[in-house]
């Protein structure tokens, strides 16, 4: 009698911070996936981001918090640990050598979801792992039309894309971070533990 096989999902990002919408999108995953582990992954070395980063060390502090009552959620710090730029590829390539004969299931968020198509070996990605998106990022085409190539109907990765049902949660970091800039509460966008966090290490203020 063969055993079966575990299913693993990915989620990264940069988590500056971590927010509401990416532990909808982790249950959303665990629960419609029917996975046995999630692995979240802060991101060292963006390669994509025009942004600086808040320190990896606060990153993944605020991950670890964010999804510490999460079921099946693992905080997984290679991508903290590796040293250059950071590419999603590499981290399923190794995931998949170190769990052989496991399914990949790779969770997008609707931001990532757009400019999927610019990331580093997009090919050879959704030849290693299952796409799974947030479904507004691939039903709402008309919100998909900005950056360099995005995840229209009209590209044709979306045909690998396989739809996370979520509900409409307007929050961002971009949102949360322009709060704090401007000294407004954050509660209803991040867990107390993160706004703890936050505030004890004055993280994302202006002055």
């Amino acid at each position: 009698m063969s055993l079966p096989v575990k299913r693993m999902g990915v989620l990264g990002g940069a988590f500056d911070p971590p927010h509401l919408a990416h532990l909808a999108l982790a249950q959303a995953a665990i629960a419609q996936l029917k996975l046995d582990e999630l692995r979240v992954l802060p991101t060292g070395q963006a390669w994509h981001k025009t942004r600086k980063l808040s320190l990896a060390e606060h990153r993944l502090a605020m991950t670890k918090l964010a999804f510490a009552d999460v079921p099946k959620v693992v905080v997984d710090e290679r991508e903290i640990r590796r040293e250059g730029a950071t590419y999603t590829v590499d981290t399923l390539r190794e995931l998949r050598a170190e769990n052989p004969g496991a399914e990949l299931f790779l969770v997008l968020g609707e931001d990532q979801a757009r400019v999927f198509g610019t990331w580093h070996e997009f090919e050879a990605i959704a030849q290693i792992a299952i796409i799974c998106v947030a479904a507004r990022a691939i039903l709402t085409n008309d919100e998909a039309t900005s950056g360099t190539q995005n995840a229209s109907s009209s590209d044709p990765m979306p045909n690998h894309f396989h739809p996370l049902k979520m509900p409409n949660m307007p929050v961002s970091a971009t949102l949360i971070r322009a709060r704090i800039a401007d000294h407004q509460d954050i509660l209803p966008l991040v867990t107390e533990p993160v706004a703890r966090y936050i505030a004890n290490y004055h993280l994302f203020e202006t002055t």
